[in-house]
């Protein structure tokens, strides 16, 4: 795709976020604000719609997530984790572990996703946040997350195949001596035994994505 053509679509996805959401505080985070939607199922079909596809991806930027709540909170809480330091959150969706970190002092933070209406949706809210944020559309997973000296990542372990993806580029990282902290609120495929928890918290959810409104989180190092 040629470069004016890539610009055209990323104004039409950027577009379709801000009317579809509105701007308000994170419960739990509320020095974040994110440009949210209230449900789920008529946002994908909108999206659907607006594309002309079937196959589009889950609107999980329109969202917090519990994982990412839960990063985005033990950063702003402890910002010696990431002030000064090149970070970058992968598998981003809003983008609110990015806008987090840099709140909290970062010296440069990228947000990475594979779905163009994410990379909308944090270029978006980083501009809501008054924050610099370098939003790409990209799969980092064969790498190992280099340069950054924190890798960050909320809620990534919810399904099989990805986690299967996602622990072999998260060593990786952590190998070349990257920090690495990951969200989880109990999902299925996190390897606990590869990591250390280094906070837990009661994070409010919608009842539109889990299965009851407060969801315990854990914040886990990933070990040497």
């Amino acid at each position: 795709m040629e470069a004016d053509q890539v610009l055209s679509t990323q104004i039409g996805v950027t577009d379709f976020v801000s009317a579809n959401t509105s701007v308000g505080p994170v419960p739990f985070v509320p020095e974040v604000r994110l440009h949210l939607a209230p449900e789920a199922i008529a946002l994908w079909e909108r999206m659907e719609e607006s594309s002309g596809r079937s196959d589009t991806a889950p609107p999980f930027w329109a969202f917090a997530w519990a994982g990412g709540v839960a990063v985005a909170r033990y950063v702003l809480d402890h910002p010696e984790v990431v002030a000064g330091r090149t970070v970058l959150d992968i598998a981003a969706g809003s983008g609110l572990v990015a806008v987090a970190a840099a709140k909290a002092g970062a010296r440069a933070v990228r947000a990475v996703e594979i779905d163009p209406y994410a990379v909308g949706a944090i270029e978006l809210n980083a501009r809501a946040n008054a924050v610099a944020v370098q939003a790409d559309c990209a799969d980092l997973l064969d790498g190992d997350g280099a340069p950054a000296d924190v890798v960050l990542a909320g809620d990534v372990f919810y399904e099989r195949a990805m986690a299967a993806r996602f622990l072999p580029f998260l060593e990786r990282a952590r190998r070349r001596g990257a920090v690495v902290l990951v969200g989880d609120p109990g999902r299925a495929y996190l390897p606990a035994d590869r990591f250390q928890a280094v906070a837990r918290y009661d994070v409010p959810v919608s009842a539109d994505l889990e299965d009851r409104p407060m969801k315990p989180t854990t914040v886990w190092q990933l070990l040497s």
